[in-house]
């Protein structure tokens, strides 16, 4: 891949945010929305692993793909998956009925189930929707990493399986996957392996430190494509230290990118249980890691 995919480059998984009762802010999620646009990025995924999907109910998810996907005019993608098959065929429905633009289906997880059931759940979820659709897998959440035979058959095979998000942490099996499914878009779902996986054909990134990153990521695809590689990677160089504070056990994603948006004066909130709420000097680190970037945020 030479270029954006059809999501384009920089792709945010979007913070969900809420108030301070901790309900669900929808008119601060259609701002926080087109502030990430305003800021670099080509599109959202709503309502995923760093939108606290697991801790949101069904209408709330309804509720936040409509609102965002009427806030701005880029792809919104939508987090539709569980590991339960006909409740992510019920939600891959209405995020098309809310406006969504593609759905990101996440392997299932918990129940580690076998390839032929992770196959089956994702062909399931597909031919629920005419949206295109993108495989999410992240086997040190999921308990399963989904094959490359699986994803080069679905990708064959079911049109609109059209990409993959890659937190696999595995490029050489990565690379093996984009030699055998020709077309098939890979978006880097780890920001510190973004740029070893542009060197062998991703697309973009569904990132998180891109919530301040946007800017500074379009420059690094831009150098990357281009042929600077030196360029990309001294931009990368600056970005390290994001990557290292997106997440830690202290404080794991997204409590720390909720504190950016906070430093930042934009909607946020806290995380709620389990994983909420930030840790004593998280406020403090967010102020000391933004300051360096100055006006590339």
């Amino acid at each position: 891949m030479s270029g954006p995919g059809r999501f384009g480059g920089v792709v945010t998984a979007m913070a969900t945010p809420f108030d301070d009762d901790g309900a669900l802010d929808l008119d601060g999620a259609a701002r926080l929305a087109r502030w990430l646009v305003e800021h670099g990025n080509d599109g959202l995924v709503v309502a995923g692993t760093t939108g606290e999907a697991p801790a949101l109910s069904d209408d709330e998810k309804r509720d936040l793909w409509r609102a965002v996907s009427e806030a701005v005019t880029v792809p919104v993608i939508a987090g539709a998956g569980s590991n339960d098959t006909r409740h992510s065929v019920a939600m891959t429905k209405a995020a098309a009925e809310a406006g969504a633009a593609g759905i990101l289906a996440v392997c299932p997880y918990y129940s580690r189930p076998s390839q032929a059931g992770i196959e089956a759940h994702l062909r399931a979820i597909a031919a629920a929707t005419d949206l295109p659709v993108v495989i999410y897998d992240i086997p040190v959440r999921t308990g399963r990493k989904v094959s490359n035979d699986v994803l080069v058959r679905l990708h064959r095979e079911v049109p609109n399986v059209v990409a993959v998000k890659d937190a696999a942490s595995d490029p050489w099996s990565t690379a093996q996957l984009l030699a055998a499914a020709p077309g098939l878009e890979l978006y880097s779902g780890e920001d510190r392996l973004t740029l070893p996986l542009l060197s062998i054909g991703a697309c973009g990134t569904v990132g998180v430190a891109t919530h301040w990153t946007g800017r500074l990521h379009q420059r690094l695809f831009e150098a990357f494509w281009k042929g600077d590689v030196h360029e990309a990677s001294q931009i990368n160089t600056r970005m390290l230290p994001s990557f290292a504070f997106e997440s830690t056990d202290d404080a794991p994603n997204p409590v720390p990118t909720k504190a950016v948006l906070r430093h930042l004066g934009l909607p946020a909130g806290q995380c709620r249980l389990p994983v909420g709420p930030a840790p004593e000097g998280l406020e403090a680190a967010a102020a000391a890691l933004l300051a360096p970037l100055g006006d590339d945020l």
